[in-house]
This record gives structure tokens, C-alpha cells and sequence, in this order.
């Protein structure tokens, strides 16, 4: 062959494969966006609604059943009150706690996992012990944890300078400076957890109002965590990218946004200690927090309205009227109440009321997050050199915060198959251009953004998946910007209103863990306890 006709001959078989390496890479994956029922959630917003066509009557309404809403409504089962009824839009209750399931095992579509808890939280660890997540005693001297709930090793990994490394703190190809700031900034995170403020109290507790009022910890809320950084000379930009990367995971907020306090209470505020446990280890289970919220529903499924869009809340002749949106009938329907909590985001809360005072307050100091969490279902993948797959998979400098293996905890051995839970706040632009790009994306952009992130390490993942579905969060949780945790417009908006309307939700505590949601449904069933009449 000459030289001229082998040429062209090659080009044109590279011409084909790179044809058929297109088509192979266009695969449609299936799956489908699941979302949230924002459709049915903006009603409330835009929707006029007739006259109810039913009257019920109960001693208590739940309006939300997330965590916060469980809480309460277990507490007041506990104290004997049995005429409660819990409303939520979803069809299932846990808020964003939520999880699903296919034949590979359960899955999260919201938090994946709790941190081992502070000892000093009583009515939390004694609801860890009827889980069967505390194995010991309440009289042993450190509380064991059944093993089979504590992460399994390899917990972590992170994909930096072409290679994994083990561990989410940068490592591998780090200059040695980079690495002395990282130390830095660790030691200091220690001190925070141990300090004390002048009142005897830790400076960063769980809950969040537990922790010192001493000012000097106290004016770190005037600044952004990004700022406080930079006062301190910790300028590495693998340092700045980690603390950033934990505040988007924790929070959906950049280190440049949220307070220095909040961010310094993620690292901080963590002082759980077991037998067999210690303040940095994780309880994980394949659907995530969705095995807590379980066991909160375990009593109370003879309360569950679900489909159920509150529109609003009047107060007539000293009871409450609630009205809601039957979604299943199509019908409005009202609930007179002698007490009421609301265990809903504020901004949800004040449209129910029709309180533009409220509204106005929580526009002009909250915002709220969108999220996108997609559960891809793979085959074996391709993998970097490094450490293997961990439960917590995280690429250095990705948008996303990488992904979770939901099968991690699964104790059967030659799983081919998997369930993988890929977690990315959206914070690139506003909440509000966020929320509106996300709901416009359909199934195919979300997939190509996930597998042209994951193709970085993952060569084979377009070949590999066999179907992605997507959920999108519009307001996942609050920001908790500067002044929010130590202002005073989280106490304004947490009164109750005539001692017959109450609030609990995690964007009054300003950071949206469990514990903070577990409290807040906590404490508002004791007020209701307090104010609740007659034999119920």
C-alpha cells in the first residue's frame, strides 16, 4: 500500500470510530426527574381556593412531616395525646430525610447520615437506644454503638492531582506549606471545640442556642467564613477548598456566604464520645437518615394525612381553622384545632397565616438552597489509582460534592450492581436563578452533568449506568448567612403566636442537621403540652 492511500485509510477508520464512540457515549440512560411536589407546593402561592366542603374537628394539627413534625407528634403520643392529625404535601412523610428503594437495596434522596451523638443530649440518645443504634445501657459509663451502623471502612476518599487518596482532607501532592496551613486550621478547630465562654458553656453546642452567648465567640457571626480565613492567614487554596467544600455539604452555602460562626460550629460543636465510637465517626445505613425517620413513624401512621397542602390558618372564637387541599380528592377541607405547630420551612409558614409582616422579615434576612441528588444505578466501574471505593467519594475543584455507595453497609459480599447516591448543591448562581434553571433541566442534562463529572474518574460510567433519577430539592435548607445565628430574627420568628400556634423547623435553628430538627419538634410539643385543654 502506499504511503498516501494508508493515510487516508486510517483517517477514515478514525472518522468511524469516533463516529461510533459518539453514538456510544449518546446512550440514553434511563430515569426520570422525581423532585419534590412543587407543582402542587406553589398552589399556596398563586391558587385561590373555595370554601372547604368538610369540617373536622382535632385537639392538635402537625402541618409538615419532616423531622421536626415526627418529633413533636412522637413526644405528644408519649404524653398520652391521641387526637393529632400530621398534614404533609409529599406522599410519604420524612421531609428531607426522604429515601427510596430498588432491588440493589435502599437509597437517600436527602441526608445520608448523622455524626455519633454529643453524650449530653438525653432525649436524643435515649431515641438512638430504642433504634437499637445504642446497644448499652443508659447507666454504662460511654454509651457502645451497634457496629453494624458505624461506617465501614474505607470511609472516605478524595480524587486530587490525578490520584485518590484516602481521607477528605487534601493530602497527596499538597505542597508542604499547604499542608502546615491545613494542620493550622485543624488545631484551631480543636481549641474551638474545647473552648468555654465566660458563662460556662460551650462555646459551640448542639442544639445551637446551647452554645456560649460570650461575645467573643458571638462576633464571629458578623463575618463570612471565607473572611475569617483570610484574617487568620490561611490562605492555602486547598485549605479554602476544603472548608468550602464542608460548608457546601453541610449547609448549601459557599465559605464566601455563611457566617464564620456556623462554620466554625460544623467543625466545633462535635463532642460525642462512645465505648467503641468517637466524635468523627458517622452512623450510616443504606437509605440514609430515612431509617431515623422510620423509626419516628413507627407510632404515629394513624396521624398521617399525606397529599395534603395547608393554605391557611385562621384563629375564629379562640380555635384554630386550618384549611387544606385534599390532593387526592381535589377538595378544600377544614380542621378546627385547639393547637397547631408548624413544622414547615418560614417561608411556607407565613403564606399559610397571611402574615406579610413575616413574609417580609424572612425574605429580607433567609434564603433557602436548591439541591439536585440523583441515584444512579451502576455496574462495576472503571477505577484511578488509590485508594478503592469508600462510602464518601469526592472529586477536588467538581461542582458536585461526589457520591455516596448506599450499598457501603451492605455485609453480602460480590455486589456487581450498586446504588449511587451523588449529592450537588446549587450554588453557583442565586437560589432564585438556581431554582428556576433546575426546574426547567430535563432528565438528559442532569445525566450529562453527572456522567461528565464522573467520567473523571470513572471511564467506563457512560457504559455502566444502567438508569439515573434525579431529585431536585427547590429550598433544601436555610442559608445560615451572617447574623442569622446570633441575630434576633430566628427568636421573633420562633414565637408562638397566641400560645396556640407554634413553629419548629430547622431553618429556626439556622443549620439543618438532625439533632437541631429533632429538637425543635421537641420543644414545640412541650408548649403545646403546656397550653393543650380538656380530656384528649
Amino acid at each position: 500500500m502506499r504511503r498516501r492511500s494508508f493515510i487516508q485509510s486510517i483517517a477514515g477508520l478514525t472518522v468511524v470510530s469516533s463516529f461510533i464512540a459518539s453514538c456510544h457515549r449518546q446512550r440514553v440512560i434511563g430515569g426520570s426527574v422525581v423532585g419534590a411536589s412543587s407543582h402542587t407546593g406553589h398552589l399556596l402561592r398563586d391558587k385561590k381556593f373555595a370554601a372547604p366542603v368538610s369540617i373536622a374537628t382535632h385537639a392538635v394539627v402537625i402541618v409538615g412531616g419532616g423531622i421536626s413534625g415526627l418529633s413533636a407528634a412522637r413526644h405528644l403520643h408519649r404524653q398520652g395525646i391521641r387526637d393529632i392529625v400530621i398534614l404533609d404535601l409529599e406522599k410519604e412523610m420524612g421531609g428531607n430525610a426522604a429515601c427510596g428503594k430498588n432491588d440493589i437495596s435502599a437509597y437517600p434522596w436527602g441526608a445520608h447520615y448523622v455524626p455519633i451523638p454529643n453524650n449530653d443530649l438525653t432525649e436524643y440518645t435515649d431515641f438512638m437506644r430504642e433504634c437499637g443504634v445504642i446497644t448499652s445501657e443508659p447507666s454504662a459509663p460511654l454509651p457502645a454503638y451497634n457496629d453494624y451502623y458505624i461506617c465501614f471502612d474505607p470511609e472516605e476518599r478524595l480524587y486530587i492531582n490525578g490520584q485518590w487518596q484516602e481521607g477528605l482532607i487534601p493530602q497527596f501532592g499538597v505542597p508542604a506549606q499547604d499542608k502546615a496551613q491545613i494542620q493550622q486550621f485543624l488545631d484551631k478547630m480543636q481549641a474551638f471545640r474545647l473552648a468555654k465562654g465566660q458563662d460556662g458553656k460551650d462555646a459551640f453546642a448542639i442544639p445551637l442556642d446551647n452554645s456560649s452567648k460570650d461575645p467573643a465567640f458571638v462576633q464571629l457571626d458578623s463575618l463570612t467564613m471565607k473572611q475569617w480565613l483570610q484574617e487568620q492567614g490561611l490562605t492555602s487554596p486547598y485549605l479554602q477548598w476544603y472548608v468550602n467544600y464542608c460548608t457546601r455539604d453541610d449547609f448549601g452555602t459557599t465559605y464566601d456566604e455563611i457566617s464564620a460562626w456556623v462554620g466554625i460550629h460544623y467543625f466545633a460543636s462535635r463532642k460525642g464520645k462512645g465505648s467503641n465510637a468517637d466524635h468523627h465517626d458517622v452512623l450510616t445505613w443504606p437509605e440514609g437518615n430515612g431509617w431515623l425517620a422510620a423509626h419516628l413513624k413507627r407510632e404515629l401512621q394513624a396521624y398521617f394525612h399525606n397529599q395534603a397542602l395547608v393554605t391557611r390558618i385562621l384563629q375564629e372564637n379562640g380555635t384554630l381553622a386550618v384549611d387544606y387541599f385534599d390532593v387526592r380528592e381535589s377538595r378544600l377541607k377544614r380542621i378546627n384545632a385547639q393547637q397547631c405547630i408548624l413544622a414547615v420551612p418560614q417561608f411556607v409558614a407565613a403564606r399559610i397565616l397571611q402574615d406579610e409582616t413575616r413574609l417580609q422579615k424572612v425574605h429580607q434576612h433567609m434564603q433557602y438552597s436548591p439541591w439536585m441528588v440523583a441515584n444512579i444505578r451502576t455496574r462495576e466501574l472503571t477505577e484511578k489509582e488509590g485508594p478503592p471505593l469508600s462510602w464518601d467519594n469526592v472529586l477536588y475543584n467538581s461542582p458536585s460534592l461526589g457520591y455516596v455507595d448506599a450499598t457501603h453497609q451492605d455485609i453480602r459480599q460480590g455486589i456487581h450492581t450498586r446504588n449511587l447516591t451523588y449529592y450537588q448543591p446549587l450554588t453557583t448562581h442565586t437560589p432564585a436563578e438556581e431554582r428556576k434553571a433546575a426546574l426547567e433541566r430535563t432528565h438528559a442534562e442532569w445525566v450529562k452533568m453527572i456522567v461528565d463529572d464522573l467520567e473523571k474518574v470513572h471511564t467506563n460510567i457512560t457504559e455502566a449506568i444502567e438508569e439515573v433519577n434525579v431529585m431536585v430539592w427547590g429550598h433544601a435548607m436555610a442559608k445560615p448567612l451572617p447574623g442569622v445565628a446570633h441575630g434576633t430574627i430566628r427568636q421573633e420568628l420562633a414565637a408562638s403566636v397566641n400560645d396556640c400556634l407554634h413553629f419548629a423547623h430547622t431553618d429556626l435553628a439556622g443549620n439543618s442537621i438532625f439533632e437541631e430538627a429533632f429538637y425543635q419538634g421537641l420543644s414545640a410539643a412541650k408548649k403545646v403540652m403546656t397550653h393543650l385543654s380538656g380530656n384528649i
